[in-house]
């Protein structure tokens, strides 16, 4: 689509609405203007004096689609600091942009016109600040046209993600652990993790650097006075290690960390093959009290169109084996929307997982991501099921999971997600994972060890986030460990003395 400003130069509030509402188009920025049937938005904004209220802005977008033309206007006074007028452009770019969306679609997305990925920031914020849940829900459907039910998903999330924050101590952070191997790699994945098959003989090297990530990283927290609350090992599969080398990670976490503090230690089993009682008698004895038992599908055609190793017998065998293993509490990850899926299919997937009684099921919409098999087109022969078939699916499982006595509690979007929907978390009342919520709505610092690993150094008090990236695949992960042990030992300078 090609995009054209006049008054200001908001690209990037334009670009995110425009992928939101037509999430195959792509922006581009000529120099003439469009041929008469060429996808187009033209956004223009201006101010004007307001009697007795200073300047008022006027936003106006025409969009144009195959020849027909829509116009969606926004208008409101803008004032306040120079930081808050930008931020009344860019909603004024967005809300014009969505606003002729709207009616050349003929119908609303579910999330109106937010376009982040964390839209329970917005109440949290709000409830935070004195309003009550009818105020917080009442601004998220009139300012940004969420809709009804999408508002009271927010409203259950912010609930949780104020709990979780009461809950924190001002010293403490989250440690995440990145394992980037896995036995297969799926269709829809875009995570860089290597075929453990292929790239065995880069397990130990890559071991060996973790293990100097996790002392520069204990070293930089204990002199900076922080402990960890939550522990969170990912990947990856980090259950395509062996026993012993899970205990050997384990093990050196526990050597080199404070976990004196820690209430909540998850480890992402996730692909029933690879899990075994040898392994979760590790995973039991060195701590972890959640792990993640992952069909994403309990339909045989739809598991090996993904191109995952497992079958549907073998989640109840898992499952099984983490209960007699004393783990006391399981998450289950489901996807809406894989190809050769059907709302009928996923209902008896939903259905097979909630007899299992997991404490947590996490049900995620299918997004293309850049880096995967779907996205580039390897998997062309696989049908994605159409946007009405993943909203029966998701208001399905809503219904059914409130039914069950689970409760949602985090929540985040991505982008190219079918139908513009969301990933949830739910859980029984009482096993909220505490880490999903602090990495999701950013509550506090998350130090991330191993391949990949994001580090998010948050200042609550300055509002301000440092990230710190490491390599992403295990042979540059190695090759670059003496840049990452520096960067490590920069954490003790952000956070400072508590």
């Amino acid at each position: 689509m090609k995009l054209y400003f006049t008054g200001h130069t908001c690209k990037y509030a334009a670009e995110q609405m425009m992928l939101t509402l037509f999430p195959g188009e792509r922006p581009e920025y000529p120099d003439v203007p469009p041929g008469p049937e060429e996808a187009a938005a033209e956004i223009s904004a201006h101010t004007e004096p307001a009697p007795g209220q200073g300047e008022r802005l006027r936003v106006e977008t025409v969009l144009r689609l195959g020849g027909r033309r829509w116009t969606g206007t926004w208008e409101g006074p803008l004032k306040g600091t120079p930081e808050q007028r930008e931020w009344t452009l860019r909603h004024g770019v967005r809300l014009s942009f969505y606003h002729a969306g709207v009616q050349a679609l003929g119908k609303a997305p579910p999330w109106g016109a937010l376009t982040g990925v964390r839209p329970v920031k917005i109440p949290t914020q709000d409830m935070r600040g004195g309003m009550s849940r009818a105020e917080a829900g009442k601004r998220l459907e009139e300012v940004y046209f969420v809709s009804r039910r999408r508002a009271e998903l927010a409203l259950d999330c912010a609930q949780a993600s104020l709990t979780a924050q009461a809950s924190l101590e001002e010293n403490q952070v989250s440690l995440y652990v990145g394992i980037p191997f896995c036995p297969t790699r799926c269709a829809y994945c875009s995570f860089v993790s290597a075929d453990v098959g292929r790239t065995l003989k880069l397990v130990e090297p890559f071991l060996d650097a973790l293990e100097r990530e996790i002392k520069a990283s204990g070293d930089a927290l204990e002199q900076a006075g922080r402990q960890v609350r939550t522990v969170y090992i990912g990947g990856g599969t980090p259950t395509t290690l062996s026993a012993p080398q899970l205990d050997r990670l384990m093990g050196a976490l526990a050597e080199h960390i404070d976990l004196s503090a820690c209430t909540e230690y998850t480890v992402e089993a996730g692909r029933p093959d690879t899990i075994t009682a040898e392994k979760l008698a590790v995973l039991r004895r060195r701590g972890a009290g959640r792990v993640s038992v992952n069909p994403q599908s309990m339909d045989g055609r739809v598991l090996a169109a993904m191109g995952r190793a497992h079958r549907p017998e073998d989640i109840p065998r898992a499952c099984a084996l983490v209960r007699d293993s004393g783990i006391p509490c399981i998450n289950m990850d489901l996807i809406a929307g894989l190809p050769a899926d059907s709302p009928a299919g996923f209902r008896s997937t939903l259905e097979q997982v909630l007899a299992l009684k997991p404490e947590n099921i996490t049900v995620h919409t299918l997004a293309l991501k850049k880096g995967s098999r779907l996205m580039s087109g390897d998997e062309t022969g696989l049908a994605l099921p159409a946007g009405k078939d993943v909203a029966e699916m998701l208001d399905w499982a809503w219904d059914t999971l409130e039914g069950a006595g689970q409760r949602p509690y985090y929540l985040y979007r991505q982008k190219y997600m079918s139908g513009s929907f969301e990933n949830v978390g739910w859980t029984r009342p009482g096993f909220e994972g505490l880490y999903n919520i602090c990495m999701m709505e950013e509550l506090h610092t998350i130090v991330s060890l191993g391949g990949g690993g994001v580090t998010k150094l948050v200042d609550t008090g300055a509002g301000r986030i440092q990230r710190l990236t490491n390599a992403k695949y295990p042979h540059e992960y190695v090759r670059d460990i003496d840049k990452i042990v520096a960067d490590k030992r920069a954490l003790a300078a952000f956070c400072g003395s508590p």
